[in-house]
């Protein structure tokens, strides 16, 4: 757990769910400005109409914005696991990070750790299967890459909160080069299973934008090394190997 207890930093931009469904997702930001206090001013104004439940600093002090109960403005325009409304299905935590915009660099070691302590609580608080831990870029794809690159996905995994490849998986020696242009069954195949682990991209058999966008997505999140909107063969394992377990 996080040696820091949230701080009340109450936000005005929230409303109900109104959602009969339980909530079942976390999905994680970085702020994308040049400091946390710029950040909370923005969460908590009210002109801005948008929020999130949490914000964690880099320090690994932790903001409770939005009271967990009620629907925060983070997700926006999103889709996830047939779900359009994210935000009336999830709880959003936003971690402190300059983003690719203003100079994005790694998150300390303190600030995750603090993720994975709340992270805990949320989990005692809430039934979310590992496919539910997303990142803004997975369920906004054509419009989002935050957390970005440097975000310990695996980190998170290995504490119980997310899906990650494990010592099983293996590049199949059959898989396919898929890029965007191409089209036919395999892409086909990519897609369906790209739906299947959440993301939302229609069967057309054709490697349009879009499947370019969710592609990029699931690289940033499960292939950061790689991050080219291109389905080589271990991107499109992976693909497949997460779909099987999503």
């Amino acid at each position: 757990m996080s040696q820091f207890a949230p701080l009340q930093s109450p936000s005005p931009n929230f409303d109900e769910r109104r959602c009969r469904k339980p909530v079942d997702m976390v999905v994680l930001h970085y702020t994308g400005m040049q400091s946390a206090e710029a950040a909370l001013a923005r969460l908590r104004d009210p002109d801005a109409k948008v929020s999130a439940h949490y914000v964690i600093d880099e320090d690994g002090s932790i903001h409770n914005l939005v009271p967990e109960d009620m629907r925060a403005w983070h997700a926006g325009i999103s889709f996830w696991r047939g779900v359009r409304d994210v935000n009336a299905r999830s709880i959003g935590i936003e971690l402190v990070n300059p983003g690719h915009e203003f100079g994005y660099r790694p998150f300390p070691d303190a600030q995750i750790a603090a993720l994975i302590g709340l992270l805990s609580g949320i989990a005692e608080r809430h039934r979310i299967a590992p496919a539910g831990y997303v990142g803004h870029s997975d369920v906004a794809p054509q419009r989002k890459e935050d957390p970005g690159e440097y975000f310990p996905w695996a980190r998170l995994a290995s504490a119980g909160f997310g899906l990650w490849p494990g010592a099983d998986f293996q590049v199949s020696p059959n898989a396919p080069e898929l890029r965007p242009g191409m089209s036919g069954g395999a892409v086909l195949d990519l897609q369906v299973a790209l739906d299947r682990i959440g993301y939302g991209v229609e069967g057309s058999g054709n490697f349009d934008p879009l499947t370019e966008s969710v592609v990029r997505a699931f690289q940033r999140h499960w292939r950061a090394n790689r991050i080219t909107g291109s389905a080589d063969a271990e991107t499109t394992s992976l693909i497949h190997y997460i779909a099987q377990r999503a």
